[in-house]
Formats: C-alpha cells, structure tokens, sequence
C-alpha cells in the first residue's frame, strides 16, 4: 500500500502534529515503508496457525495484589474546588 504525502498532511492535521515541510517527504517514505511491512505480514498463510499467549511458552509472574498506600482521599478532597458525597464536581462539557 502507498500513501501518498497529501494523505499524511491530512492526517497529521486530523492528529494535530506538526510536520513541516522539510520532513513530510522522510515522513511519508517511512510510513510507506511501514505499510509494506504490514501487507508483507498480512500475505502469510496463518490458517493452520494456532494462536499463542506468549511465544516462549512460560507464565507471567505478577505482583501480589495489596494495597501498598495510605488511602488519603479525604486529604485531596479537602483541596479540591467542588466535592459531594465523596466524588469530585466538575463542570458540565457535553451537552
């Protein structure tokens, strides 16, 4: 797949990215190049490929779930601009 440099200055519009003029050729060749990867991945055959969780095979160790702080809401309630029933009040933004 190509894409071709109005699509990234569109997009990095969209994105709110700057990218100036100077680097939206090396940024559209990279992308380009990261796009063939992507459909060189998609053509292998995977039908008789068995999903895996881990490639080496081996448990992930976790941490012990307990709580390691003090629970200090109230503190940060007591600063905050507008606190009912526990819970912070913030103005309204969707109508």
């Amino acid at each position: 797949m190509k894409i071709e440099q109005n699509e990234i200055e569109k997009i990095a519009e969209l994105a709110r990215i700057r990218i100036s003029d100077s680097e939206i050729g090396q940024v559209t060749s990279r992308i380009t190049e990261i796009l063939q990867m992507v459909d060189a991945l998609q053509a292998v055959d995977t039908r008789d490929i068995e999903p895996m969780s881990n490639p080496l095979d081996e448990t992930q160790h976790l941490r012990p779930d307990k709580v390691t702080e003090n629970n200090r809401r109230d503190a940060f309630q007591a600063i905050a601009p507008s606190v009912e029933n526990g819970l912070y009040l913030v103005p309204k933004v969707i109508e």
